[in-house]
């Protein structure tokens, strides 16, 4: 089995990006912040305080996640419903971002991942795929932006689903967001030692997925 392993910070395309390479590729994508922001979901179902680690670590147990592939598409289902829609909030997004912090939840999350690894070829997205995830990835790709670029993609995205969005607003989360990914003390966004960089700040959508195949076509010799 073949496994690409895509970081990156919230924002840079990942999810774009891997899914359409895998789908080029006949590889299968595995969004894994849709993990995390299921269980951010959840907790906000429950009224409960996503940096409270106490009060997250009992919804673990409590939970019924499920990662299907329908017609080709990734879905999550939380206690049987199909929440694939619920999880693209930004107030989901940030939840997201607070219980990937907590060692028990990416642990509970852990061998699900590498699960869909041993048995499929696939291109997994996330923050620490290369470095925990997936350590022995057969290739590694760090996809970034400058904040400001990411800032404005998601402004225009939420602007065509009819959705008002502030831009300092979005710009202020994701700064916020990449303090607390890159800080936290388990498993911290960064690169991996071997992993290649591809800053997509200067380039539009098509040109940064034809950057990502050709290096995994490259690295894949």
């Amino acid at each position: 089995m073949v496994a690409v392993a895509i970081d990156g910070p919230a924002g840079a395309g990942k999810s774009t990006i891997a899914r359409t390479a895998a789908a080029e590729l006949g590889f299968i994508y595995i969004d894994t912040g849709a993990l995390y922001r299921t269980i951010g979901l959840s907790c906000i179902n429950k009224g409960i305080d996503c940096s409270d680690t106490e009060k997250v670590i009992p919804v673990l147990s409590q939970i019924k996640i499920d990662l299907k592939f329908i017609d080709g598409e990734q879905r999550m289902f939380l206690d049987d419903e199909d929440v694939s829609g619920l999880i693209r909030t930004e107030e989901v997004s940030m939840s997201a971002s607070k219980v990937s912090a907590i060692p028990e939840v990416r642990a509970y999350l852990l061998e699900l991942q590498r699960g869909f690894a041993k048995t499929n070829n696939v291109i997994m997205d996330g923050r620490d795929i290369g470095t925990v995830v997936l350590p022995g990835a057969d290739v590694k790709i760090f996809l970034t932006a400058s904040s400001e670029s990411r800032a404005m993609r998601r402004f225009l995205q939420l602007k065509e689903k009819g959705i008002d969005g502030d831009y300092d607003s979005i710009l202020q989360d994701i700064i916020k967001r990449d303090h607390n990914d890159m800080t936290r003390e388990t498993a911290p966004l960064k690169a991996a030692d071997d992993a290649v960089t591809i800053d997509t700040t200067e380039l539009d959508l098509l040109q940064s997925i034809e950057s990502v195949i050709s290096v995994i076509k490259e690295r894949l010799k």
